[in-house]
């Protein structure tokens, strides 16, 4: 580390850690702290029963503090909340040595630092919570200042609020900005209540490759590998679905896996290069039936999320209580496109977004045009969550054909607030149909279509021993996350969302 470098802050820092040892006292000290109550706790208890709080340890981060000659107030950071400690020079120092309280405490310890607390609680004249410190330990030196927050009136001054700095650090974003915890915590219940979901439903949980020799599942340009043992090129997987549904060959009725997924595409405030999905397939179901199932899913997510079916998006406010409407696609785009696409081949659809001024090129079939078509004049009218159901054949090369509309497949994707959240099929399970589309698929390939899918023929070769009539469903769990928590980017709930290398290295 090169001093010169360092902020004035910085070398205090460091001086003041020099000075601990000199004093012999360790301030990375061995891990274990026994900590009695969090900041949370600590209330609720002392709310019930406050005379029996006479004998609390807490350790947390301090945020800030107020020293006033032989009393000092910090507040303290736990992972539940912050506490106030009132400490004084006679409770944490002997008569013969004042270095705890004169030295370490007041000129040693800083914002930032790690301490740990032991002592009793009580109220202040103010009414305010205190642990009133007898005992206060070191128990890890900050070298760095915290972007601290401050807050007056109700007002917010010198917040930590530049996007940047905040996903490229944020370590700093969860310690000073409290929502943002807040909406962690969140994800982490919308996702143990799909998986409390899928599990009470008889689904077990699977883990397949994230590293693949043919990438599959879906139409999308994968991340590429070498694999050095094999000497052959590998792919981060951008779906896990025809490894999932070889486990319906295999004989499981129903599965799912939460999978991250990799796709070398584009970055916006909906989409992430790797990014979260669950996937799940049950035996002897179909597309309407996995309709039922994905709103009372979703709608269990929202509840163990916020406590309620609505959520507040931006200006909207989304309720996912089920039933939600369903929307036939050629419908959807007949009412807000204006063109009926039944029988439309591909240079009349092309001809249509030309003239409609909707993005088209020679590398895009039949099946792109059309969803081309409907994200630039449908997706945004629906608001609500919504059911947009039977899709052209040639927008889903893994789905069964519709069992009494030619050119259309039992497929559905789930609508909110304008986006796509999740996508299901009545799973195609004809191997001879499989090997046809992937074929079409190879052919747009040719023509220089980047995203379209390989020919998985070990996929075909477990087909033609018998998948059972299947459906499966992928939802989108960051983006659920953003709908439950009102987050406006995909980056805001994702803890370390890909960025551009930094122009220098962090010293």
């Amino acid at each position: 580390m090169n001093l010169s470098e360092l902020s004035e802050q910085e070398i205090i820092r460091r001086s003041s850690l020099e000075e601990l040892k000199r004093l012999g006292i360790n301030p990375y000290p061995a891990p274990e702290y026994k900590v009695t109550h969090l900041a949370e706790k600590l209330r609720e208890e002392f709310e019930v029963n406050p005379g029996e709080l006479q004998d609390v340890s807490i350790a947390g981060r301090i945020m800030t503090r107020r020293i006033m000659g032989k009393a000092s107030f910090f507040e303290l950071q736990d992972a539940s909340g912050r506490v106030q400690v009132y400490a004084t020079r006679d409770d944490i120092s002997t008569d013969e040595e004042k270095t705890m309280y004169n030295v370490v405490f007041k000129k040693l310890l800083d914002i930032g630092d790690i301490v740990g607390v032991k002592g009793f609680a009580f109220r202040t004249r103010t009414g305010e919570l205190s642990v009133h410190a007898r005992e206060l330990t070191v128990l890890s030196k900050s070298l760095r200042p915290l972007p601290v927050v401050k807050e007056k009136e109700g007002k917010i001054f010198d917040a930590f609020s530049d996007p940047e700095q905040r996903y490229r650090q944020r370590y700093l974003d969860l310690i000073v900005n409290p929502r943002v915890k807040e909406v962690f915590i969140k994800r982490s219940r919308a996702i143990n209540a799909i998986r409390e979901f899928l599990t009470d439903a008889g689904c077990a949980e699977m883990d397949t490759p994230v590293l693949q020799a043919i990438p599959g599942g879906a139409s999308a340009r994968p991340f590429i590998t070498h694999h050095n043992a094999l000497d052959v090129p590998f792919y981060l997987r951008i779906a896990n679905e025809l490894y999932l549904k070889r486990l319906i060959v295999g004989g499981f009725d129903g599965v799912f896996e939460f999978s991250r997924n990799f796709r070398n595409e584009g970055m916006d405030r909906t989409h992430n290069p790797e990014f979260t999905v669950m996937e799940v397939y049950v035996a002897y179901k179909d597309y309407f039936w996995m309709m039922d199932f994905t709103e009372r899913m979703v709608a269990a997510a929202a509840r163990a999320v916020n406590g309620t079916t609505m959520a507040a998006f931006g200006d909207n406010a989304i309720d996912f209580k089920p039933p939600y409407k369903r929307v036939r696609m050629v419908d959807a785009i007949r009412e807000h496109a204006g063109i009926d696409i039944t029988g439309k081949d591909e240079n009349e659809l092309r001809a249509f977004c030309l003239s409609a001024g909707i993005r088209a090129d020679e590398k895009m079939g039949k099946g792109k045009l059309i969803d081309a078509i409907f994200g630039e004049r449908c997706e945004h009218h629906y608001i609500q969550p919504t059911f947009i159901y039977d899709y052209p054949v040639e927008m889903s090369p893994l789905t069964k054909m519709h069992r009494s509309e030619p050119g259309l497949t039992e497929r559905f994707e789930l609508m909110v607030n304008g986006k796509e959240l999740a996508n299901a099929y009545s799973e195609l399970n004809d191997p001879v149909d499989q090997l046809e589309r992937f074929k079409e698929q190879l052919s747009l390939s040719e023509r220089g279509d980047d995203e379209a899918m390989c020919i998985d023929r070990d996929f075909v070769r477990a087909l033609e021993h018998g998948m059972p009539p299947t459906s499966g469903m992928g939802i989108g769990i960051d983006r659920l996350c953003m709908f439950l928590t009102n987050s406006p980017s995909i980056q805001d709930v994702l803890l370390f969302p890909q960025m551009k290398p930094e122009t220098s290295n962090p010293e």
